[in-house]
């Protein structure tokens, strides 16, 4: 899902839904191997409870037809 996507799939809210608030992590993917871009050899996975924003800010500069997000939701009570 490209950022301008996730803009507008959350746009025009004005309070949150209960899926956006708990928190998500969220994992910038190569789509040339479809794999978690790594840093230094650890996977460069962000968490937040607003994954749009998170997911806009791991996309910006870079080629949308190179890079995506994946998006998982954190189940309640994990450790």
């Amino acid at each position: 899902m490209t950022a301008n996507e996730l803009r507008q799939r959350h746009a025009g809210r004005s309070a949150q839904p209960a899926e956006a608030t708990r928190a998500c992590a969220i994992s910038l993917i190569d789509r040339r191997t479809g794999s978690v871009h790594r840093v230094n050899g650890a996977p460069l996975t962000v968490f937040s409870r607003n994954p749009a924003e998170a997911a806009a800010d791991l996309l910006r500069h870079r080629d949308a037809s190179l890079w995506d997000v994946r998006i998982d939701t954190i189940p309640a009570g994990a450790p």
